[in-house]
């Protein structure tokens, strides 16, 4: 598997607990339970990211602004995740920095699956993309 793949992996989930989260509402249980997945998913996923995606692509210079770029939205949503779990679920606020919060994660994925892969698929070398995977998804299951 390439870095790649598993990247697109996590992100499909990513995509479905935001799609599960926007169709509860309230303070119930179950929104609690997926934005607890959701929030555990996006901090382990970006340390992983990071860790064996962006840092290597920093040390080329056709792909270090677009690591920096997404470091620089990973801690947007961190900052989106803080707010929430200050704010009552059950209150609107939280819905409406929620829709937030998944805007700013899907802008975030679809920019990485777009463009970011294309030049990153340029940049790292078929080895490199299969090392990084089986790094990112050694962490991702620690």
């Amino acid at each position: 598997m390439k870095i790649f793949e598993a990247l697109r992996k996590d992100h499909d989930k990513q995509r479905a607990l935001i799609k599960l989260l926007l169709e509860t509402s309230g303070d119930t249980s179950v929104r609690d339970e997926y934005f607890t997945q959701l929030k555990e998913e996006l901090e382990s996923h970006a340390i992983a990211e990071e860790r064996h995606f962006y840092a290597p692509l920093m040390q080329a210079d056709d792909t270090i602004e677009l690591s920096r770029h997404g470091i620089a939205e990973h801690h947007e949503i961190d900052e989106f995740i803080a707010t929430l779990e200050d704010t009552e679920k059950s209150s609107p606020a939280w819905l409406s920095t929620f829709k937030k919060l998944a805007e700013k994660v899907e802008h975030h994925l679809a920019e990485e699956e777009r463009e970011f892969f294309q030049q990153a698929g340029k940049t790292l070398s078929e080895q490199d993309k299969s090392k990084l995977a089986s790094k990112y998804i050694a962490e991702m299951d620690a």
